[in-house]
């Protein structure tokens, strides 16, 4: 098993992996924000679909967090613009709903994520979602 804390300083890169939450519920951002700092990564906050894309181009994350349902814009619109974007198609995603049904996970990766999580959310499953993601060459 791979502790994230050794993926947050790669060497030759920057200072740390950088996590980009784009999830409109301020509860739920906040705790995935405490959840992601205790695991040694830098984590940002965005609340709102259409600013979500701005943010990416401006933070360049190493991952997105990202919220299906959000105001504005889409996760699955923000996913596909990020997969049709070259200076964003590396970037990897994972989407999260509420909606954790087997059609939403098929929905969401054929947006391009790259991986999914149902809320309520079980840490472990979280914390090997983001491992998984994470991992050099993946």
């Amino acid at each position: 098993m791979t502790d994230l804390t050794a993926l947050s300083a790669p060497s030759g890169a920057r200072e740390a992996t950088r996590i980009l939450v784009v999830e409109d519920d301020d509860h739920i951002a906040a705790a995935l924000s405490y959840v992601i700092g205790r695991e040694g990564l830098t984590c940002d906050r965005i609340g709102n679909g259409a600013e979500a894309l701005a943010a990416i181009r401006r933070i360049r994350p190493d991952l997105v967090l990202l919220d299906i349902m959000l105001p504005d814009l889409s996760g699955y619109d923000i996913a596909r613009a990020m997969r049709s974007d070259a200076s964003l198609s590396a970037i990897k995603i994972l989407m999260m709903t509420a909606r954790g049904s087997a059609a939403e996970r098929a929905r969401a990766m054929a947006h391009g994520a790259d991986g999914f999580v149902s809320k309520p959310f079980d840490l472990p499953g979280l914390r090997a979602e983001l491992r998984r993601l994470l991992q050099p060459g993946l």
